[in-house]
């Protein structure tokens, strides 16, 4: 009894705590991966359609618009069942979305696949709307940000895997013509290179569904804790109401919705950041395709890490406080972005994922912290902000096929909305930085 008021991260430090925490965090490397094997493939549907940047932007138009339509659906639903139950469901969509992509390819048509990337993502949507808060749960409050932050840091786990994966098992495979060659080809000959790119491109999709449905099995017969809790009476509307009158919350949402728009916006284009400085070396155009996702896989490596050391860092830093520090950091670098038209800005760009790896948890748990079962559609009004990653990227994409603004490379320019975005996030961090 010596240890009875002992505060344990997880639940109460036992193995019948510890193993559902594991499965959960598991989820958060799988939606990693689904999220960081999709932004490489703008580019890819670009090329492979011979379509626009903007156009192959839709790709995240259609991915992370499954995140906004689900949230509160996702919320009503666990309200009225479970944790358990949200992630089961979750789990059933994503695995669907992504076995979707094989009748998508026999149409040999672009739209298709943004179904089943909407499909997919309505599913991620329920399982980020079920395991944020779960984990949040998962022991007492006044470690959840820590708690959360540590489910987190197995994210960008799951994203290095999507990035190795869509270099070495598309981008590296796909037809070795070039934009320009494309172009030129006549119709039979684009639908027989159409057809093989496709073909590569959907293999991944199909294996991590395969994954998905095993996971789903395990975590169906696992016991899970407080999984089975509802609450009974749903009062959406006067639940809304009351959470949206809390500032931190409030204003969280906006936070997180121009987080996630700059942590797309950064991932995304800097396939297309890295080829304009890498082409003008005199690299080919696929080259410099691969070797700017290889930047992209840095970042994401330094982004993992930097995650990890963030959260020993709220041992002893306030959430707020280190969130604006970064915030002004990845500002700082972002002007570097926009400036530097070498491989400096390609250094710079790396460097800004080192500075976002902190702020889509720490602002997670800032804004539902304290709020108890109101958790549950408090995580769902964050889990739509997610749509910043469908809004912003489309606005980037038509400033990149500008070209050139004056004599300055539009993509470089394009930048100035993460910096923006970043200037939004050290707000929210200074208004927040007095809360424990």
């Amino acid at each position: 009894m010596a240890n009875s008021g002992k505060k344990h991260l997880i639940g109460n430090g036992t193995a019948a705590a510890i193993i559902p925490f594991a499965l959960i965090t598991c989820c958060f490397a799988l939606w990693g991966f689904a999220n960081d094997i999709t932004n490489p493939m703008v580019k890819a549907f670009s090329k492979i359609f011979r379509m626009s940047v903007t156009e192959g932007a839709l790709v995240q138009v259609a991915f992370y618009g499954g995140y906004f339509a689900m949230a509160f659906p996702a919320a009503i639903f666990i309200k009225k069942y479970s944790y358990k139950a949200g992630v089961l469901l979750g789990l059933g969509l994503y695995a669907m979305g992504a076995f979707l992509f094989f009748p998508a390819k026999l149409t040999g048509n672009y739209y298709p696949f943004l179904i089943a990337y909407f499909i997919l993502t309505c599913g991620l949507s329920f399982l980020e709307t079920s395991c944020n808060p779960y984990i949040l749960s998962m022991g007492p409050e006044e470690t959840s940000t820590q708690r959360l932050n540590l489910a987190q840091a197995f994210n960008p786990i799951g994203s290095l895997l999507g990035m190795y994966v869509a270099m070495n098992f598309i981008q590296n495979r796909l037809h070795p013509l070039d934009t320009a060659q494309r172009a030129v080809l006549g119709d039979e000959e684009f639908a027989a290179v159409r057809d093989y790119d496709l073909s590569v491109l959907i293999a991944p999709y199909l294996m991590i569904a395969i994954v998905i449905v095993a996971m789903f099995l395990v975590i169906k017969f696992v016991k899970m804790p407080g999984s089975s809790d509802t609450s009974g009476k749903i009062n959406f509307l006067a639940t809304l109401k009351r959470i949206f009158k809390i500032s931190k919350y409030r204003e969280g949402v906006i936070a997180q919705f121009f987080y996630v728009g700059a942590q797309i916006m950064c991932w995304t284009f800097i396939i297309q950041y890295g080829t304009r400085v890498f082409m003008g070396d005199g690299i080919g155009e696929q080259e410099a395709e691969v070797l700017s996702q290889k930047y992209n896989i840095f970042a994401m490596a330094f982004f993992c890490v930097s995650r990890f050391i963030c959260t020993f860092l709220l041992r002893y830093l306030n959430p707020g406080v280190l969130l604006k520090a970064l915030a002004i950091g990845a500002s700082v670098f972002t002007i570097g972005v926009i400036c530097f038209q070498n491989i400096l800005g390609m250094y710079c760009l790396v460097a800004v994922s080192i500075c976002m790896s902190l702020m889509f948890p720490t602002i997670y748990g800032i804004a539902l912290q304290g709020m108890g079962d109101d958790a549950k559609f408090g995580a769902a009004g964050l889990i739509m902000a997610i749509l910043g990653g469908s809004v912003l990227p489309p606005i980037q994409a038509s400033i990149i096929d500008m070209g050139h603004i004056g004599s300055f490379p539009a993509v470089n320019l394009s930048f100035t909305l993460p910096l923006i975005c970043f200037i939004v996030v050290g707000i929210y961090g200074q208004r927040t930085s007095h809360i424990k």
